[in-house]
């Protein structure tokens, strides 16, 4: 739910209504030239004050319980005993929790889990359409995996009919005839002028009806002449029912013709006839056309097997589907009965999925607004209606409904979920109750164990010291909150303090790479003049989010790199490639993105280019835009071999590592090129477990460097090699390598050495080669925890205090201070240690090793919840498996 900040108007004719600077001067799409004079009026204080603004942090609409290990824990444990019926209910929960946590990899599993585990033919449809939705940008790789011959699975492939039966138990199929005179074994039907001649006993065998009808003590059981006129069927239509009476089959009829017997067995409780329409409409139905007209007549109809074919049509089509009126109202109007008809007993999860992608789309619009009212309805169970009257309330606080919303985080909070206190205290500041806010917080952290948010959010009712230290407080519990970052460096930058601006708002952009964050950098530099740094962060933010707005929404980003651009100097293709290869070497990531989208402009070949950014992106933690990358890499290769590598590498990332093999011997069929042998020696390296592939892999690597290629990727070719050569033991020709990476400017390729030095028994040359990645490094974190195994522990405690300065997402550090407090049996402190990273990471090792810690000390129940929370996370760890099964057996 990225775009769930509302945004002002878009519209480029009203960019003039921001004007933030003199110097922003935009009419009707055309930008004019920025003078220097206009430009310098940024360094006033009144132009930074309209510059630096930062935004309050979203009341988020997500379950965010407060222990969430907990959850987790009484997640996985009913997993263990509930039945089967429950289990897919109990995954999109989990989902929900991992979404609150930002987890993206852990709720994709979730959803899976909820689709292998549904009971029903509904849930099936739901979580097969929820996966593909949340996959929706990966159609290519089920087409490159075709073109290796796997077949990807396919999650909407359902036989609905096959699955939905209906209770046929009230046909009467062995008919006893009370009349059995011969002259009455047949009947003759009248409709208008025409005479249909059925078989009796066929006919009553229909239904309940039709049997009394014709056998029992009505007039019709003695007439041979009916006249059935008046019961809205045509002389086709009941031609078509006597036939079906006496074979069991309905022979082809048009569609309309099937909506006539459709109605007419219902009104005659022919079960087997209405089942068979059923059936036959809903493999008619194939567009979006189809399934609006016949969703209507199926809910009236109660027709469970068409309603359901129509449902998966627009399951399928989402979420274009959502922008129609017709399909929306559908959705909107279903009743409790209705919603029965269409999606049996998953009403919650087809209305969570909605809700999902109609806040994505509009989270202020009546559509999002409406399926989480039907979302509400649907709630069952006290987790269920918590979601929905959180979510509700979020999206009522938007429209600025505050009444409703009101109501909504009051019954949320009342149920037990205490980060819709946010969402009170947002209104109840609106409303001018700032202290009632400021206590409501207050009540809360003194209630529960507090986390984060409840500090950042008393923070937005108080002002001065209070404020910071709440601030100080949310970042030290939970240092991935962007606000307390953003708040800080932006006072500082008013107090025209630019060093600690800077070093504040970098603090964050060293682990966590947040538009926002850059965004207001972005505002800083503009501020401070400096149009080259102001060019390269916007860059950074439109290769990340090409379509991304500034000031609050209202200014296209590109637009803004137009102006500024004007202020810097032009580079030539060859000082690009200096400048990237500055960059490089130096670890500076963002700064090296910016180039490459600079020189995506130029008529260099885009598809090196975009496959350079997919690597970078990869490093800065960003999966789905490294992806996106790839996938124009693909798109811009020169030739087919560059392509078919380009393919080999989006089959690896996404985790089939054979048919990316099979890509890059493919590609080297055809060019023996650095990339083919460099992409099939990552694969096989990954991809075998036969330990003498080393010397294959060393064999690839070494034709890799044969081939013409740029310094960047030469450097990590060989410092790749260096690494394969430490694990065979030649140490000698791993440093060779390691060496000549550095002479090429491969920085981290002291990392390598440095392991060399260290197996050769010589800590301080190990320790001095990792000083010196971290002086040359502008991302170092990763240094300073490597370096910490080449020293004592003082020093070594020194340097992981710095990693989680530098990034506090890193998991070591914790455990090894961890480690240290147990072994001076400190186990308290220990425990803490480790709790203070699991409020804001679910990491199965910090988990697993509390759970031992927990155990040492014979807390059995705390070592069993943690357990348990970590098998949420991996349920497949053998290690976490066996030691579940322990500490299980020792539960009182």
């Amino acid at each position: 739910m990225r775009t769930f900040l509302p945004s002002e108007s878009c519209k480029e004719s009203q960019l003039n209504a921001l004007n933030p600077q003199s110097w922003l001067q935009v009419e009707r799409g055309k930008l004019s030239k920025i003078t220097s004079s206009k430009l310098s009026s940024c360094s006033s204080s009144s132009s930074i004050e309209s510059l630096i603004k930062v935004p309050e942090p979203a009341v988020l609409p997500f379950f965010k319980p407060v222990d969430y290990v907990e959850v987790l824990a009484q997640i996985h444990e009913e997993l263990e005993s509930c039945p089967p019926q429950e289990r897919s209910n109990l995954y999109l929960l989990q989902f929900q929790v991992f979404r609150g946590l930002g987890e993206v990899k852990l709720m994709r599993r979730s959803l899976r889990s909820a689709w292998q585990n549904s009971s029903t033919v509904h849930e099936k449809l739901v979580f097969g359409a929820w996966l593909k939705y949340e996959k929706r940008r990966e159609e290519l790789i089920s087409d490159l995996l075709a073109s290796c011959g796997k077949c990807a699975e396919e999650l909407g492939s359902i036989d609905i009919a096959s699955q939905l039966h209906a209770d046929l138990s009230l046909n009467s199929n062995e008919t006893v005839l009370v009349n059995d005179d011969c002259n009455l074994r047949n009947v003759i039907f009248r409709i208008g002028d025409e005479k249909i001649v059925c078989d009796r006993k066929k006919i009553a065998g229909l239904s309940a009806p039709f049997h009394a009808m014709l056998n029992g003590c009505f007039s019709e059981s003695l007439c041979e002449n009916i006249d059935f006129s008046e019961n809205c069927i045509s002389p086709l239509g009941f031609k078509a029912v006597s036939e079906f009476s006496a074979t069991g089959y309905l022979n082809e009829v048009s569609p309309n013709i099937l909506l006539e017997i459709l109605i007419f067995a219902n009104k005659f409780c022919c079960e087997r006839l209405k089942d068979e329409c059923d059936r036959k409409l809903a493999s008619l139905v194939s567009s979006i056309e189809d399934a609006v007209e016949l969703m209507e007549f199926a809910l009236q109809e109660n027709c469970s097997i068409l309603a359901a074919a129509c449902l998966r049509v627009f399951l399928h089509e989402l979420p274009a589907c959502l922008n129609d009126d017709r399909v929306v109202e559908i959705f909107t109007h279903a009743d409790k009965q209705k919603r029965m008809i269409m999606v049996g007993a998953a009403s919650f999860s087809l209305y969570c999925l909605l809700s999902e992608v109609a806040m994505n789309l509009d989270p202020q619009s009546n559509r999002a607004a409406c399926f989480l009212e039907q979302l509400v309805d649907s709630a069952k169970t006290n987790q269920q209606k918590i979601l929905a009257f959180h979510q509700l309330g979020c999206v009522r606080l938007l429209r600025k409904e505050y009444d409703e919303a009101e109501c909504l985080f009051e019954a949320a909070l009342n149920s037990g979920h205490i980060y819709s206190v946010s969402g009170l205290a947002r209104l109840g500041y609106i409303k001018g109750h700032r202290l009632w806010a400021y206590d409501k917080l207050s009540s809360v952290i003194s209630s529960v164990t507090p986390v984060g948010w409840m500090y950042q959010e008393r923070s937005l009712y108080c002002e001065g010291n209070k404020k910071f230290e709440d601030l100080e407080k949310a970042t030290g519990l939970d240092p991935t909150l962007t606000y307390p970052y953003m708040y800080r460096a932006a006072s500082l930058m008013r107090r025209q303090n630019v060093q600690a601006a800077l070093a504040e708002i970098n603090r964050i952009l060293g682990f966590k790479l947040a538009l926002e964050c850059l965004e207001l950098r972005f505002c800083f530099y503009l501020a401070l003049e400096d149009y080259q740094a102001a060019l390269c962060d916007v860059q950074a933010i439109l290769t990340l989010s090409p379509d991304y707005r500034m000031f609050e929404g209202r200014v296209a980003a590109y637009q803004l790199r137009t102006l500024v651009r004007e202020h810097v100097g032009n580079w030539t293709t060859a000082d690009c490639w200096m400048q990237l290869y500055e960059r490089w070497s130096s670890v500076d990531d963002i700064g090296s993105l910016s180039v490459i989208y600079q020189m995506l402009e130029s008529d260099a070949p885009k598809g090196v280019l975009y496959f350079r950014q997919s690597l970078l992106l990869l490093r800065l933690n960003c999966p789905e835009a490294a992806m996106q990358s790839l996938q124009l890499a693909r798109q811009h290769a020169s030739t087919e071999h560059e392509r078919l590598v380009y393919e080999g590498w989006i089959l690896y990332d996404t985790g089939h590592c054979e048919e990316g093999l099979r890509k890059a011997e493919e590609s080297i069929k055809i060019n023996r090129s650095f990339e083919a042998f460099f992409l099939k020696a990552y694969a096989l390296a990954d991809s075998s477990q036969d330990p003498s592939c080393s010397v294959t892999v060393v064999s690839l690597l070494e034709d890799a460097l044969k081939c013409p290629s740029d310094r960047l990727r030469k450097g990590q070719a060989l410092n790749n090699l260096g690494s394969v050569y430490v694990d065979r033991g030649k140490l000698d020709l791993a440093a060779d390598c390691y060496i000549s990476a550095l002479k090429i400017r491969h920085t981290r390729a002291h990392q390598g050495l440095a392991r060399v030095r260290f197996l050769r028994n010589d800590k301080a040359a190990a320790y001095e080669e990792m000083t010196k990645l971290i002086e040359k490094a502008r991302n170092n974190a990763s240094a300073y925890e490597k370096r910490s195994e080449y020293c004592d522990r003082e020093l070594a405690k020194a340097d992981l205090e710095m990693v989680t300065k530098l990034d506090p997402l890193r998991v070591y550090p914790y455990k090894y201070r961890a480690a240290v407090l147990m072994d001076n049996h400190k186990e308290k402190e220990a425990i803490a240690e480790l709790s203070r990273a699991i409020a804001f990471k679910a990491d199965l090792h910090l988990l697993h090793l509390r759970a031992a810690f927990y155990e040492h000390i014979g807390d059995v129940l705390a070592a069993l919840r943690d357990c348990r929370a970590a098998l949420s996370v991996d349920p497949n760890h053998q290690e976490m498996l066996e030691f579940h099964s322990r500490v299980n057996s020792h539960e009182p």
